[in-house]
C-alpha cells in the first residue's frame, strides 16, 4: 500500500504553529492530570461508544413523526365547540394577548371546524375523523394539548422543534441523544432521518445536524424511494480486497493530514464514515429489503395503496433500524412544509392526514405486538399549530402558542391527555408544555437528565434546552 506524506514546507501555517506552541504546554499539564497517580494512559473513547445513563433509562430509541408544516391540532385532537358557536365572528377581545403569533390574521373571522369528533378507547380520548386508525390507538398515546413554542415562521419553528432554539447553530435532539448514550449499532447510522419525498424541511440538514457538537453525531438522510441508501452495494468488478485496501489508503491519507492541524474533527468524522460506509455494505441490504415482510405486516402499514405507501415504507424501515440497535429515527411526512394550510384547510389536511394516518398507526401497533413499544419512544408533532381565525376564507396560519403533540411507548403512560388551550385553541392554558419541557420528557425517558447532559462550548456548558425545560412527570407511566 502506498503510504501518504505531507511535506513539511505544507503541514503547518504561522498561525498553526503559534497556536500549537502556546497550547502544546497547556495539553501535556492536562494529560499528566488525566493519567492518575498511578501513570496509566486514558483510555480514548469513542465519539460513538455506549455511554451509561444518569438513571434507568425507559426507552432506548425513539421515532420521531413529524409532520412538516403545522398540522392543526383544533381540526384533530382538540375539538373546540366554542369555535362552532362563534365562527365568523372576531376573536372576543378578552382572548387576545399581546403577541405577533396570530401574525396577519389578528383580525379575521373564526372559523369553525368541518371535522366530526368522537371518543375512543377506554380513556375516551377525542380524535376527529381526520384520524381514523391513530384513534384506534388512543389507549397507547399520551395527547399532549398545551404545547408552545417561540418559532412563528416555518425556519425558526422546524429549527425549534429540532434543536431547541429558532436560531440555527445548535445540535438536534437526536444529536444529543448520540451525544449522551452513544450507540449498540456498529453497522449502521446510529441517527437517521426519512422523508416522504426528496424535498427537505425548512432548514435543511441542520435539523439533523451538530453545531458546535462533533460531526460523529449527525443525521444521516436517507433517500427517499425503494432504494433508500445509495450505492450500497459494490461494482461486480470490485473485489472486498481491493475496496478494503482503498478505504484504508483514504483514511491514511486524512489521518496523515489531521495530524498536522490542530482541529480534525470533521476529518475524523470522514474517516468513521468511510469505514461504516465499508459496513453497511453487508448489513444495509438487508435492512432496507422491505420484500421480506409479511404482506399482512405490508397491509397493516399501508405499503399496498399509492397514497400511503411513502410513508408506510419509511414506518416499516424506521421499525426495523431501531430493531438493529439505531437510536434515533425522524420521519418527516408531508416535506417540505406541505401541511402548511394558509387556504384550502379541508382539501391540503385530508390529503396529509389520509398519507400518514394508517402509516404510524401501523407503525405503533405493529411495534406493539413485536414487544418494542416498551422500548421504542414514539412522537408525533409538527413545528406548530393551526389558528382558529381564518386566513384566506377557508384556512389558517401558524400557531405557536397552542398546539398539540403525542408520545407513545417507552414508558409514556397510554390513554392520557394532558394540558389544554383556551376555549378557542389559540393559547396553552393548562399545564403549558413548551418544546424544551418535551425535549426534557424525551431525554428522560432515555435515561438522560436534560440539566447533566451538557457540552462545553466557548466557556459555557451548553445543553438541549438551553436555560429552561421541566420534564412532563404526568405522562410517563
Amino acid at each position: 500500500m502506498h503510504r501518504a506524506v505531507i511535506h513539511p514546507s505544507f503541514a503547518h501555517s504561522r498561525r498553526d504553529f503559534l497556536f500549537r506552541a502556546g497550547a502544546g504546554f497547556g495539553g501535556l499539564a492536562l494529560t499528566a492530570l488525566t493519567a492518575g497517580a498511578a501513570g496509566m494512559r486514558p483510555r480514548v473513547r469513542g465519539p460513538l461508544d455506549l455511554r451509561p445513563t444518569h438513571f434507568p433509562a425507559r426507552a432506548r430509541n425513539v421515532i420521531f413523526c413529524f409532520m412538516d408544516g403545522g398540522p392543526s391540532h383544533i381540526d384533530l385532537f382538540d375539538p373546540k365547540p366554542a369555535l362552532e358557536k362563534y365562527a365568523g365572528q372576531p376573536l372576543p377581545k378578552s382572548v387576545v394577548r399581546p403577541t405577533t403569533a396570530m401574525g396577519v390574521t389578528a383580525g379575521n373571522p373564526l372559523l369553525a371546524s368541518k371535522r366530526t369528533f368522537k371518543q375512543h378507547g377506554q380513556s375516551g380520548a377525542w380524535v376527529s375523523d381526520w384520524y381514523p386508525q391513530i384513534a384506534s390507538c388512543v389507549d397507547d398515546l399520551a395527547i399532549i394539548r398545551s404545547c408552545k413554542a417561540e418559532g412563528i415562521t416555518h425556519v425558526a419553528g422546524v429549527c425549534q422543534a429540532n434543536t431547541g432554539s429558532i436560531l440555527p447553530g445548535r445540535p438536534s435532539l437526536g444529536s444529543w441523544a448520540l451525544y449522551g448514550l452513544g450507540t449498540e449499532c456498529e453497522d449502521l447510522p446510529a441517527y437517521v432521518v426519512l422523508a416522504d419525498s426528496s424535498l427537505d424541511p425548512p432548514g435543511g440538514n441542520r435539523n439533523w445536524g451538530t453545531g458546535f457538537m462533533p460531526a460523529s453525531y449527525q443525521g444521516t438522510r436517507f433517500a427517499d424511494g425503494p432504494s433508500p441508501i445509495l450505492f450500497s452495494q459494490p461494482p461486480n468488478d470490485i473485489t472486498d480486497a481491493r475496496q478494503r485496501s482503498k478505504v484504508e489508503f483514504i483514511n491514511e491519507l486524512n489521518r496523515s493530514f489531521a495530524a498536522q492541524r490542530n482541529s480534525h474533527d470533521e476529518i475524523d468524522a470522514q474517516i468513521r464514515s468511510l469505514e461504516l460506509a465499508y459496513r453497511m455494505q453487508s448489513s444495509a441490504p438487508e435492512v432496507v429489503d422491505l420484500a421480506r415482510e409479511t404482506t399482512e405486516t405490508h397491509q397493516l402499514y399501508g405499503t399496498d395503496k399509492t397514497e400511503t405507501e411513502r410513508n408506510a415504507r419509511n414506518c416499516i424501515l424506521a421499525r426495523r433500524l431501531v430493531e438493529r440497535g439505531v437510536r434515533f429515527v425522524q420521519i418527516y411526512m408531508g416535506a417540505g412544509s406541505r401541511w402548511d394550510a394558509h387556504s384550502d384547510l379541508e382539501g391540503n389536511h385530508a390529503q396529509y392526514c389520509r398519507e400518514s394516518d394508517r402509516p404510524i398507526a401501523g407503525l405503533i401497533k405493529d411495534l406493539k405486538r413485536r414487544g418494542l413499544l416498551d422500548s421504542t419512544l414514539v412522537v408525533w408533532g409538527g413545528e406548530f399549530g393551526r389558528t382558529p381565525m381564518s386566513e384566506s376564507g377557508n384556512g389558517r396560519d401558524h400557531n405557536p402558542t397552542g398546539f398539540t403533540m403525542f408520545m407513545a411507548g417507552g414508558g409514556i403512560k397510554g390513554g392520557v391527555v394532558h394540558g389544554s388551550t383556551d376555549d378557542f385553541g389559540l393559547y396553552a392554558v393548562d399545564n403549558p408544555a413548551h418544546v424544551h419541557d418535551i425535549h426534557a420528557t424525551i431525554l428522560h425517558l432515555l435515561g438522560l437528565d436534560h440539566e447533566l447532559l451538557t457540552f462545553p462550548h466557548d466557556g459555557r456548558n451548553e445543553r438541549l434546552t438551553i436555560v429552561g425545560g421541566n420534564v412532563i412527570r404526568e405522562i410517563i407511566g
